[in-house]
């Protein structure tokens, strides 16, 4: 396998300088295109990885599933589902115009920033620290790793510089979508996204999903399994943003990407996937990452199709 993985990683090496590097966080815009790792954990335990699989990066929107996990362990499928939808948006996930009428929950889902947004406000805590906390350790609990720790450069380069995002708060503000005090929420959401994992974290993480919620070393049960069948069936859908129907087609896994250049991919009973390489295409996904799970995919027979 590993001897794959390296044929592999050469193949994709040319995509990964023709990316680029997400500029608009000026830490993130520090990258280096060469980057590139894979680490894949499979369902009987073995694990290979070949390139950059132990580089730290920032986990950003990978960090969305895991949310939407929290916010389902906190309320339940009904209550999340009553507040962010879980249709594709076909617009980029930082769009603002959503839809030319009045915004409701079922104009979102929890993959794109609004719809993640949104899901911070219900997290249960007393405070948006204590919130926070607590998805940091829901993060290493999944991943395994205690040593996971916020990238305090990232984060304040995203706090300083998040119009946007600011943007798309204020608006559910304005519809009624978000209760909270904005800046409480946006902050809980800039650290959510600056939390700083390798691609061995994204895969180990990717079989906790992959097996609907039992760790892979302790069998010990996270979250209920209609949890992980909830959060994967959107990973389907929307993981890859408005490139998700493209990655349906050619890779056919669920999966999430982060424009820290991460990649994790589900794919269910089998395995779990971690990719870093932080050349992004015009979508936000890694380029050379995709290229690297669609021959992954093809030589293994990932698709679940």
């Amino acid at each position: 396998m590993e001897a794959l993985l390296e044929e592999l990683l050469e193949q994709c090496r040319p995509y990964a300088r023709q990316g680029k590097v997400a500029t608009y966080i000026p830490e993130l815009a520090k990258a280096n295109l060469d980057d590139l790792g894979i680490y894949v954990l499979r369902s009987d335990g073995q694990h290979f990885h070949a390139g950059d699989w132990n580089k730290p990066f920032a986990i950003q929107s990978v960090i969305k599933p895991i949310l939407l996990l929290l916010a389902l362990m906190d309320n339940g499928e009904e209550y999340v589902r009553s507040r962010v939808g879980v249709e594709a948006t076909g617009k980029p996930f930082d769009a603002i115009n959503v839809t030319d009428q009045t915004l409701l929950s079922d104009h979102l889902n929890p993959m794109v920033n609004m719809g993640a947004i949104a899901i911070c406000g219900l997290i249960h805590g007393a405070s948006y620290e204590e919130k926070f906390q607590r998805l940091l350790e829901l993060t290493r609990k999944l991943a395994g790793n205690p040593d996971i720790q916020l990238d305090q450069d990232v984060y304040l380069s995203e706090k300083h510089t998040g119009y946007k995002n600011r943007a798309l708060a204020f608006l559910l503000k304005t519809y009624g979508m978000l209760e909270d005090d904005v800046e409480e929420v946006l902050d809980f959401y800039f650290k959510a996204c600056s939390i700083s994992v390798t691609s061995q974290d994204l895969a180990v993480i990717g079989s906790v999903l992959s097996s609907h919620g039992t760790l892979p070393d302790s069998e010990e049960r996270v979250f209920d399994r209609e949890y992980g069948n909830y959060v994967n069936a959107i990973l389907m859908t929307c993981g890859m943003y408005d490139g998700s129907g493209a990655f349906a087609v050619n890779v056919g896994v669920p999966a999430k990407s982060g424009v820290g250049g991460g990649i994790m991919a589900v794919v269910p009973t089998r395995m779990g996937i971690g990719i870093f390489s932080p050349g992004l295409d015009e979508k936000g996904n890694s380029l050379a990452g995709i290229q690297l799970l669609e021959r992954l995919s093809n030589r293994l027979y990932l698709s679940i199709f």
